[in-house]
Formats: structure tokens, sequence, C-alpha cells
């Protein structure tokens, strides 16, 4: 777990700023150290390397806890821990990003299906509404949904569901800005 959560508290965000531009990403926008608040600062392929990456590692997570435990609740203690790095990590003073592309790496690995689905979710809800946040919320909300629909795997609904509050409980700040009208779109 703690290997896990070290891995997700890796800020590639906050460090493909800082080396690009020299800025702390964390000053800027959403505050956060994702990919949608990266995009804004340093441009959009500083934003997809920073998805890749936030993807990676939380895929590279839940597939070490496997390789070396092959247990199912470990695996789904991993997916916990390297979301949690992602949002609260070490290096940045608890300070991070929102876990949705730590959590899709992570379900990717785990339910591919479900995350294809959820992508599905985000994206008519980014188009429609032209809100990332509002598209990471829902889709976020819909993993666990579409994982009770295609599993009876117990640890990884688990997983999938705290890993959803864990990422809503993260956009809170976005919560608020979308009831006031304020939060800004694509």
């Amino acid at each position: 777990m703690i290997v896990a959560y070290l891995i997700g508290s890796i800020p590639f965000g906050y460090l493909i700023v800082r080396g690009r531009i020299g800025a702390d990403i964390r000053e800027t926008g959403s505050g956060g150290t994702g990919a949608t608040n990266v995009s804004r600062r340093a441009g959009k392929a500083a934003g997809v390397v920073t998805l890749v990456l936030d993807a990676l590692k939380g895929g590279a997570a839940v597939l070490i806890a496997e390789v070396l435990t092959r247990s199912d609740w470990i695996v789904a203690a991993a997916a916990i821990a390297v979301i949690v790095g992602h949002i609260f990590p070490v290096w940045l003073g608890f300070r991070g990003g929102k876990g949705v592309a730590t959590g899709a790496g992570v379900f990717l690995v785990l339910a591919p299906v479900a995350v294809l689905c959820a992508g599905v979710v985000f994206l008519a809800i980014v188009f429609a509404t032209r809100y990332v946040s509002l598209g990471s919320i829902v889709g976020a909300a819909a993993i666990p949904l579409f994982i009770w629909l295609q599993s009876d795997s117990r640890p990884l609904l688990i997983a999938a569901g705290l890993g959803a509050l864990l990422i809503v409980f993260a956009h809170r700040g976005n919560i608020g800005r979308l009831a006031r009208g304020t939060e800004a779109q694509i």
C-alpha cells in the first residue's frame, strides 16, 4: 500500500509545468495538478502527457500489487492507495490532482469495459455541457455502476465505490463553482 501511495504521489503535472514554464500549477486555474489544469496553463501537449503519465501510474500500482500478491483485496487496496497518493501527494504538502486520470488507469487494468462505458458517459457530458469537471464527476460515479453490472467481485466493487467517492470529494471546489455558475468551460 505504501508503494502504491508513493507511485500515486508522483506529481507529473506539477513537474511538467515547473519544468516547462517554471510555475507552480497549483497557483492557477483549479489549483489541481491534473491534465485539464496543466493543459490550460502549459498547453495541450503538456496536458496530454500529464493525462497519460497519471493514468500509467494508476495502472502500474495495481499491476505491481497483482504480481506481488495475487490477492484481490490487496489489489483493491492498492487501487485506493494510488488514487489517494495522487489527490494527497506527500511531496506537495498533500495538495495534488483530482484523481480522474489515475483512477482511469487503475480501472483500465481492473475493469476495462467499465472504464470504456464511463468514458462514453464522460464524453457525452463534456460535449453537452462543456464542463470537464462535471464529466469527470459523473464518469467517476458511473464506474461502480458499470462494474456492478459486469462483475461479482466484491473487492473490485468496493475499490470502485471508494475511488469514486475520493474523486467526487476532490472535485468539491468544482461542484461549488458549478452550482454558482462560475466553473470554467472548455
